[in-house]
């Protein structure tokens, strides 16, 4: 490749990245409108709509790039990190640590939340049991709760890869199509601003009441923090491995642990601290990002394999 190539494949193509980001928000916002249009988060539609709206920036990122050509043919699989898996070695190990970390970090959460009066844990499991027995029919017996909470944190590394399935119409768009679009930019430009984008990308829900039960703007910014923050660790992935697939299962581990602070609060928690995506979470997930930097872990990156004109050539940050 000419040095004149070389520089070409260096620039960020910001009018992909633009129609990227107006598709994906734009699909979702048009996804979420029978919620708006209905009874919002309690439509009986929104259990299909909500696993639908994540479809939304894999089909943004499709679209950008078979009618835009950004990749260009030939170059994407690399480009959006589904093939090769190289090194192997490396991508299977961080494939294993992004099922196992996330569930392990939102446990920190809920007690780092105990730690700073965010919540009150309950290891009875009071609060739960009367979430449940509200769940269930009028009448219907519920098997004792010791046993439904041991079942449901057993199921959580089974759950996560149920829910990376869905997670990857996320992680296609996000960590697949706009982290390398945007790598030119640099290491820590390219996972803040992905991240905001990833996060201001739910603002139909949100705004509905969706995890933090705001629906204002102060949802949404709560919101672009949590993104961020995980955001951060999920684009490492990225960059480490050359491959999408640690962040898709990172993504479906996160969703699946998610509810622990219902669980073990002894009241209804309030989210925006004591939740993954809030305080707690960004404190913990800070700690775990200056444990990265301080080991170099974000200045080894390796290429996209054999690719040319690999976005990801960029001189590294």
């Amino acid at each position: 490749m000419n040095h004149s190539a070389l520089l070409e494949t260096r620039r960020v193509p910001w009018s992909a990245v633009i129609v990227f980001t107006v598709l994906a928000c734009g699909l979702a916002w048009l996804v979420a409108l029978p919620l708006w249009l209905g009874d919002g988060l309690a439509e009986p539609l929104a259990g299909a709509l909500l696993p639908a709206m994540m479809l939304t920036p894999a089909i943004a990122a499709l679209i950008v790039t078979f009618a835009m050509r950004i990749p260009a043919r030939g170059e994407r699989a690399r480009f959006l990190g589904l093939w090769p898996l190289r090194p192997a070695k490396r991508v299977v190990w961080l494939m294993v640590a992004a099922w196992l970390v996330p569930p392990f970090l939102v446990a920190l959460t809920v007690l780092v939340s105990a730690a700073l009066g965010f919540v009150r844990l309950d290891l009875t499991f009071a609060a739960f049991a009367v979430e449940l027995q509200k769940a269930l029919p009028a009448g219907s017996p519920m098997p004792p709760v010791e046993v439904v909470v041991f079942a449901q944190i057993a199921m959580i590394p089974f759950a996560a890869l149920l829910n990376a399935i869905p997670a990857f119409g996320e992680e296609l768009g996000w960590r697949g199509w706009l982290v390398p679009a945007l790598r030119p930019l640099g290491t820590w430009p390219t996972l803040l601003l992905s991240g905001a984008i990833w996060g201001f990308w739910h603002s139909p829900i949100i705004l509905l009441g969706y995890n933090f039960g705001r629906t204002d703007l102060s949802g949404v910014l709560l919101m672009i923090g949590g993104c961020v923050a995980w955001g951060i660790l999920l684009g490492w992935l990225r960059l480490r491995s050359a491959s999408v697939w640690p962040a898709v299962i990172a993504h479906g581990s996160l969703n699946a642990a998610a509810g622990l602070i219902v669980i073990f609060a002894a009241a209804k928690p309030d989210l925006a601290l004591a939740g993954p995506l809030g305080v707690a979470g960004w404190i913990v997930l800070a700690v775990v990002i200056a444990v990265l930097v301080a080991t170099g872990q974000f200045r080894r990156q390796p290429e996209l394999a054999g690719a040319p004109g690999r976005l990801l050539s960029a001189p590294r940050s």
